[in-house]
């Protein structure tokens, strides 16, 4: 029987009532998508024709569900808000007992809304992107196998469940980035991705292990009300390794390598994975464990520092590169930063950094799809020193673009404004010198990032054509022209989202409201700046990032060829800082000469020794074979040898 949990957050005790309302139909989140996924990848050709059209139905009726259940909740107080549906008992062995359930509340309703209502747009741009594509039909299955795995990980009521969907996000992540099989470089990035979220993964869970070893539960509803049972340095250990499944998943330092190189896939699932779901995970769950992160203060400390390194890695990147995509994407990684250093703050943040992810998710998306649109109109040309001069070609791309860029780089007004102001706002209200610290890191990352968005605008739709006189790498002259309906819809409708998302999201409160339940109260203090003063800072720093990019790249023609003599930490940029290098160097070499002495050691001091036993073996057997000549005096000889030895050891045993 299918049953509700209510929940009472201050206590953490439950009480089981029966199913009812629209809150009991809750599987269907699931079960849509995972449907849609299922006959996609299992119908075969028979569905070549419609398969893109289911694939897309499955997401949209999810996110009509969810809104539906959005707004069942909005008449409950706050303590109703929080249920659970349980569905079955999933692992029950002795003291190991897993329910399989969804726990709906703000957080998670809040993560389904982004994840169907986004997912929907890039489901029904994919069927213009990808409509030349002989395997558009298991593109979309991947697609529909990715959503269903996402809201799993968001909606599980136990860390179990999220690390199952956590490990489905994983594979179909595998395999959207990979989608290009026939590209090296894809099957590299894809490869790429999948181990090195393997290392991430093994952190959180080791750290699901630490929780079943001292509570003897994994249930979200049991471990938040016990979290006292921990000691101190149980915390401070499950804090650090929660936080490294977070730096796999959302691309952080020194995980982040993987993200830049995952552009090597379709531009639709750049956007899916890499702007508003996936990316997003290990921010979710640094939000979800918050009754963890509340007791160390030492943890959501070394949070802070990830999150701050991260986006300054990111800024100093994105400014070096010419492949659009991989701008972008490192952007995400600099975006993310922001939101890791919002949920490392702890009450003063948790909200903040979730509706940066809710604006991000708009603003990036769209930039994506813009950066899509472009690229279909250009024989998939990447190369921003190959573009210039498109807003005349693709206005309805330039217009929807230019919003997410200005929300991005913090616009007055605009959604990126509200939510990325509030963070550096937050890290500034830190008391001593963390709030100088990362508060100066987080608006030095937000005069950058308007430098290199400014870079990518000038070199795209701006200036002077420069395609004119070039050829794809194809052969095929560039015509670039304006993409279709299915494509330039999704990049309106996440345009308008890009301008008034932020402002619904702040106004009176509404989010940080809606997630109380969730997150606890937001609290907000005063540190060394006010709110005022970091307002126009950021403003400040920003126009003079748009100003020195303007400098640089708007007033006179840009070559075609990208420089080759630059300067010292332009090379370091283009080369991730290093960082694929220190990773090889720390861990890839090592790990490859660790494996060639153990396979010299069992070449030739295992199979050397149980390949030298058969060969003593068998030259002893051949020797003594010789001593069988068929002669009876011989046998005879050898009996009376053997009979003297034995009589000899007796004596010998005798007298000894």
């Amino acid at each position: 029987m299918t049953t509700v949990l209510m929940l009472d957050p201050a206590s953490g005790s439950s009480g089981v009532v029966a199913a009812g309302g629209i809150g009991g139909l809750a599987w269907l989140l699931l079960a849509l998508p995972a449907f849609g996924a299922l006959v996609l990848l299992l119908g075969g050709k028979r569905t070549d024709k419609w398969g893109h059209l289911l694939g897309c139905a499955t997401v949209i009726a999810a996110f009509a569900y969810g809104v539906a259940l959005f707004f069942s909740t909005l008449g409950m107080s706050p303590e109703e808000r929080t249920t659970e549906l349980h569905l079955f008992d999933w692992v029950p062995v002795n003291a190991l007992n897993v329910e399989f359930g969804l726990r709906l509340d703000p957080l998670s309703l809040t993560f389904v809304l982004l994840i169907t209502g986004v997912g929907a747009l890039i489901h029904i741009y994919s069927i213009g992107y990808m409509a030349h594509d002989a395997g558009r039909r298991k593109f979309f299955g991947y697609l529909n196998l990715f959503v269903a795995a996402m809201l799993l990980l968001v909606l599980g009521n136990g860390f179990v469940t999220l690390y199952f969907g956590w490990e489905g996000v994983g594979l179909a992540s595998y395999l959207l980035i990979g989608w290009y099989q026939h590209k090296p470089e894809a099957a590299s990035a894809a490869k790429k991705a999948f181990l090195m979220n393997r290392v991430g993964d093994l952190g959180l869970a080791i750290a699901i292990f630490m929780m079943f070893k001292t509570l003897g539960t994994t249930q979200y509803t049991e471990v938040f009300a016990r979290v006292g049972e921990f000691s101190s340095a149980e915390v401070l250990a499950i804090t650090l390794l929660l936080l490294l499944g977070a730096c796999g998943k959302s691309g952080q330092f020194p995980l982040q390598a993987w993200l830049p190189d995952a552009m090597a896939g379709p531009t639709p699932v750049s956007a899916l994975i890499h702007a508003a779901t996936m990316v997003t995970a290990g921010v979710y769950l640094i939000a979800r464990s918050n009754p963890i992160y509340n007791l160390s203060a030492d943890g959501r400390l070394v949070v802070m520092i990830i999150g701050g390194l991260t986006l300054l890695i990111g800024c100093v990147i994105g400014c070096a590169y010419d492949d659009f995509k991989k701008v972008l994407a490192y952007s995400t990684v600099s975006q993310i930063g922001y939101m890791i250093l919002a949920v490392g703050l702890g009450p003063v943040g948790y909200a903040l950094g979730i509706m940066h992810l809710l604006t991000h998710g708009f603003f990036k998306a769209g930039l994506f799809l813009g950066a899509g649109s472009v690229m279909h109109g250009m024989n998939d040309e990447g190369d921003i020193r190959r573009m210039g001069g498109l807003a005349k070609k693709m206005p309805i791309t330039f217009f929807t673009w230019t919003l997410g860029y200005l929300a991005l780089i913090g616009f007055p007004f605009l959604s990126g404004y509200f939510s990325k102001d509030a963070i550096i706002a937050a890290a500034f209200s830190e008391p001593g010198w963390r709030g100088w610290v990362f508060g100066g890191v987080a608006a030095l990352g937000a005069g950058i990032t308007a430098f290199y968005m400014t870079r990518l605008l000038f070199l795209v739709f701006l200036g002077k054509p420069r395609y004119t006189e070039l050829k794809s790498a194809d052969g095929r002259e560039y015509h670039p022209h304006e993409s279709g309906l299915s494509m330039t819809v999704p990049m309106i409708l996440l345009a308008v989202g890009s301008v008034g998302a932020g402002w619904f999201f702040e106004s009176n409160h509404n989010l940080s409201g809606w997630l109380a339940p969730s997150l606890g109260e937001l609290q907000e203090q005063h540190g060394v700046l006010s709110h005022g003063v970091v307002n126009f800072l950021v403003l400040g720093l920003s126009a003079l990032g748009v100003l020195v990019a303007y400098l640089l790249f708007g007033r006179k023609p840009q070559p075609v060829e990208r420089p080759v003599r630059v300067s010292f930490p332009v090379r370091a940029a283009r080369a991730d800082l290093y960082g694929n290098a220190l990773n090889e160097a720390l861990f890839a070499r090592p790990g490859t000469w660790l494996t060639r002495a153990l396979v010299f050691v069992d070449n030739k001091g295992v199979d050397g020794l149980v390949n030298g036993s058969a060969a003593l073996l068998g030259g002893s057997s051949g020797r003594l074979r010789r001593m069988q000549t068929g002669f009876v005096r011989s046998y005879a000889l050898s009996m009376l040898l053997g009979a003297v030895f034995v009589l000899g050891a007796l004596l010998m045993v005798r007298f000894s």
